[in-house]
């Protein structure tokens, strides 16, 4: 657990789940984070938020890298 940020902050057993199943995974086990899911290779923004979690997935909406807040 992060010492900054309140609840879980990290699901790497997502990797491989389908996107939208992992955010409602990410969002029910910590309900002060927001899941959104990005298609690798976008750009987002940098700045470290407690209440964001980036769910990157592939063409197909497969969660490719460990989701955590930030």
């Amino acid at each position: 657990m992060s010492s900054e940020c309140e609840g879980k902050d990290s699901w790497p057993e997502l990797v491989g789940a389908k996107g939208k199943d992992a955010e409602a995974i990410i969002e029910s086990e910590n309900r002060l984070v927001n899941a959104v899911i990005v298609k690798k290779g976008s750009f987002v923004t940098m700045d470290y938020r407690c209440d964001r979690v980036w769910v990157w997935v592939d063409k197909n909406g497969i969660v490719t890298e460990i989701p955590v807040i930030g």
